[in-house]
């Protein structure tokens, strides 16, 4: 099994408490990866003695890809298991390495979940996102500096992932100001002073560690013009806020609204891989500016976010003009009025309320 995951996200503290007998392999640790690095038989001449079935687990495996090899052959000669988790799939994707023949089957472990949370914080949530590390305390702003500087020095650095290192974090940040929003590489390139193909392979960059995804775009056309782009968001609502110096959130501003947003739809997309779901995630916008957030399936479900506390029609013209053209779609509203009811067709939630009704299975 490939068990992926952004950094610090607790891949490690997770497979030693859930396996504590297993050989445990770290390749963070500099001598030893170094040493498989050049010499990667040592590798498997140091797992033989271990009986078939043997649970072994290789920690950030991307330092080392060529171990891969080494591990098709434990597995299919020696009948060892292994576990290989890592905090990016960069390296893993490129051509020529060996992704073991279809035997691996990829998991993600993504940033805390409010299920995972007895008391949980909405407003810390927003501020700090759910990275254990940060979530945990009250100011998460040292913390989310060295995460970002840790992730420049041993994701991009150490992989001589870009040539410009200045170029990159200028994008970082750029990337974050429109984070949320329909991806224009030509803006975003003439903002951090890059070419279109060079921001195109930043995003790729991003996507690749694990620090952002795609949400791409509802394509079926039935009356209106799509807006056929994607949407980028950073894995963590904290890293956005940091990125863009939001260290002080206040409701009822737009940049919380990009915070709440973004809180939302990094736990619809936790829900959706944690439950195993065929369901695609996309959002929808109309040339004529109707939007709705995340779209789920076929037009199955469709959720729009909104930060105010006190819903009205307005707040409901995205939903409800989806349906008009997916007159069977689930039309849903998410906000912080928190009087959760049924508005017409509409299912108005609060968000803590649409987040037990997520978990429990009842909005997907």
């Amino acid at each position: 099994m490939f068990l992926f995951g952004g950094r610090q996200t607790g891949k490690s503290t997770l497979l030693k408490e859930r396996f504590p007998k297993a050989v445990y392999i770290d390749l963070l640790k500099s001598d030893i990866r170094n040493r498989f690095k050049q010499h990667p038989e040592e590798f498997r001449e140091s797992l033989l003695r271990y009986p078939p079935e043997t649970l072994v687990i290789v920690d950030e495996i991307q330092k080392v890809p060529d171990l891969l090899d080494e591990v098709h052959s434990l597995m299919v000669d020696n009948g060892l298991w292994f576990i290989l988790s890592g905090s990016s799939a960069r390296k893993i994707k490129r051509s020529g390495v060996n992704k073991l023949g279809g035997r691996a089957i990829p998991e993600t472990l993504f940033p805390l979940v409010s299920a995972e949370i007895p008391d949980f914080d909405l407003d810390r949530a927003i501020q700090n996102g759910m990275i254990p590390r940060h979530y945990m305390v009250a100011n998460a702003r040292k913390r989310l500096q060295g995460y970002i500087d840790l992730y420049l020095t041993e994701e991009i650095t150490e992989e001589a992932a870009v040539q410009n290192l200045d170029d990159f974090v200028r994008f970082m940040e750029v990337a974050a100001i429109s984070d949320g929003e329909i991806m224009n590489y030509e803006n975003v390139a003439s903002d951090c002073g890059v070419s279109a193909n060079t921001v195109k392979a930043y995003y790729k960059i991003l996507v690749d560690t694990l620090l952002g995804f795609e949400v791409p775009a509802y394509r079926k056309v039935v009356k209106r013009k799509l807006y056929k782009a994607s949407r980028f968001y950073y894995f963590d609502v904290g890293i956005a806020n940091y990125l863009t110096g939001r260290h002080y959130l206040s409701d009822k501003t737009p940049e919380y609204g990009h915070a709440f947003e973004h809180l939302i739809m990094q736990e619809i997309v936790a829900y959706l891989g944690y439950s195993d779901s065929d369901e695609t995630l996309s959002y929808w916008h109309t040339y004529d500016n109707h939007e709705v957030d995340a779209v789920i399936g076929d037009a199955r479900v469709a959720i729009e976010i909104k930060s105010t506390d006190h819903v009205d029609h307005a707040d409901k013209r995205g939903v409800t003009e989806f349906a008009k053209e997916h007159p069977d779609t689930k039309q849903i509203l998410v906000s912080r009025d928190r009087v959760s009811r049924r508005s017409g067709d509409v299912d108005l939630y609060y968000v803590t309320d649409f987040f037990k009704a997520l978990w429990a299975g009842e909005i997907i």
